[in-house]
């Protein structure tokens, strides 16, 4: 703070001796000049770190001052002074061409005030958040290790992701160590959790034992509106975790009211494949395979695997009584998405719209294979720095930023999140074992049975099987599956990316959002 510059522009600067000799006490550094002309010569020829401006002088008013001070240098922090509350310069602050304004008569708590907010934003808010995660620290390990309900678990993931989104904002990269480490330690207990009680889950009939899961997403979270006669835009955001979510709310709360925001459950494995399959159908992946063997594809089939989900989406809402009608759209790419809103009055037509986007899914794809895109998300925050860019520059946004023009709920989900691997654990299977860095479907599996969720009846948790000794693994934490041969270039070719598939708070426990328009 000794080391702040101040530039006090004001033709009465003599009457300010008071204040300036304050401030030097205080450690700030002032330079004065009385008029414009003399403000932006001093401007050219040296740095400050704030300009304190009158707006009332002779010659150059503070106005036409700061126009000009802008030009030399456009991110200096100006407070412009003025004699009384004029619209004019409250404009200028929302704006943000100043950075603060003063009443005169000023006394020096406002000044040190400003300057504080000014110069010592960061530093102060940055402080406040690490003293308060601190505080919290402790306690948030007593919920992590004595957490015994899925329910729970919503409630510790939300809090340990709001808690890192904050940190995040800090300049404290121990603090960031930490929340990465809490959150570790999380999902160590919660993988723990999950091979304890997740094949319990499938023979528990009493719902409100179980947490929500993809094959009832629509019926609990969707089709209730539609009977309601309320029109809906459900919005799939493939890959979409918590905290991403948590990115683009602001851009979206310019629009829209947040009516509810819940997390669900997905179902293991937690790839576009069985979960996204799952929540357009309403039923497990066994279901699928039994019920509608022409629409499932097992792992080592050829062709895509999500090819048929309107059609599945059709079967579930006769089997539910829900009559709307529908319009379904995968956007898949720039120029397809720029044709739907073209012809976004054909979709409302519709009491009821699907929208499937997949970029959070290529980004992270591409995390892995183009070098490029994994320097670019090489951290957590860069991860998340992307996704907002990218929704706020996208053409579904533009699509959002329309539908809020209209009176249909907006529905904002998706099949499953990601988690960024790295401790790869060894595992031997066969050239017919399933691709999947999280999770491996094959027979003779060879591993390490205390470092992964072993499911040996995959019908117990109704998943298919491809022949009759057939075993479901898991990865959880940052663990990724590694073969033997290869191992070196295999680890250094996929650590540090985002996957998908296994088991973490990030992967399995997923937002569904309801937002009401606000026009």
């Amino acid at each position: 703070m000794a080391q702040t510059k101040i530039l006090w522009v004001d033709d009465e600067i003599d009457m300010l001796k008071p204040h300036i000799i304050f401030l030097e006490q205080k450690g700030y550094i002032i330079s004065t000049a009385t008029n414009g002309s003399d403000a932006l010569e001093m401007v050219t020829n040296e740095n400050f770190d704030v300009i304190f401006l009158d707006e009332n002088m002779p010659g150059l008013s503070g106005i036409e001052t700061m126009e000009k001070i802008k030009d030399i240098s456009p991110l200096i922090p100006i407070v412009m002074i003025t004699k009384s509350e004029e619209e004019n310069i409250m404009d200028e602050a929302i704006g943000s061409k100043i950075s603060d304004f003063l009443i005169k008569p000023v006394n020096p708590n406002q000044i040190i005030l400003v300057l504080k907010k000014i110069i010592d934003k960061q530093r102060l808010v940055s402080q406040k958040i690490t003293s308060s995660y601190q505080s919290e620290f402790t306690k948030l390990g007593m919920e992590i290790n004595e957490t015994y309900d899925f329910s729970e678990w919503i409630d510790v993931y939300k809090k340990l992701t709001n808690w890192e989104l904050k940190l995040s904002e800090s300049d404290d990269s121990n603090m960031d160590e930490i929340i990465h480490s809490q959150l570790k330690e999380a999902n160590y207990s919660f993988a723990k959790y999950i091979k304890k009680n997740y094949i319990s889950w499938f023979d528990n009939k009493n719902t409100d034992k179980i947490p929500l899961f993809s094959q009832n997403l629509l019926s609990k979270k969707v089709f209730p509106y539609l009977k309601n006669n309320e029109k809906v835009v459900f919005l799939l955001l493939d890959n979409l975790r918590f905290d991403q979510w948590k990115i683009i709310e602001p851009l979206l709360s310019q629009y829209y009211t947040i009516e509810e925001e819940d997390l669900y459950y997905s179902i293991l494995p937690t790839a576009t494949q069985y979960s996204r399959n799952s929540i357009f159908s309403g039923l497990m992946p066994y279901e699928i395979n039994m019920l509608y063997p022409e629409l499932w594809k097992n792992d080592e089939e050829e062709g895509g695997k999500n090819l048929y989900e309107e059609e599945m989406l059709h079967n579930l809402m006769k089997r539910h009584n829900v009559l709307s009608s529908v319009g379904f759209e995968k956007l898949l790419d720039i120029s397809y998405t720029k044709k739907i809103i073209d012809n976004l009055h054909s979709l409302m037509n519709n009491q009821f719209n699907v929208l499937i986007v997949n970029f959070m899914d290529a980004l992270s794809h591409a995390s892995t294979e183009q070098k490029s895109i994994k320097e670019l998300a090489s951290s957590l925050n860069s991860y998340r720095a992307i996704t907002k860019s990218w929704f706020e520059h996208s053409n579904i946004f533009e699509i959002i930023k329309i539908l809020s023009n209209y009176d249909y709920r907006l529905i904002i989900s998706t099949d499953h999140g990601s988690i960024k691997i790295n401790n790869p654990v060894k595992i031997i299977g066969d050239k017919d074992t399933t691709t999947n860095l999280r999770y491996k479907q094959g027979k003779n599996l060879s591993y390490n049975p205390k470092e992964v969720f072993e499911i040996l009846n995959p019908q117990q948790v109704h998943l298919p099987k491809t022949n009759f000794t057939s075993t479901y693994v898991f990865a959880y934490n940052n663990d990724f599956f590694a073969y033997p041969n290869n191992y070196n270039y295999f680890v250094k070719y996929y650590k540090d990316s985002f996957q998908h598939g296994g088991i973490s708070l990030e992967e399995m426990i997923i937002p569904v959002i309801s937002l009401k328009p606000k026009k």
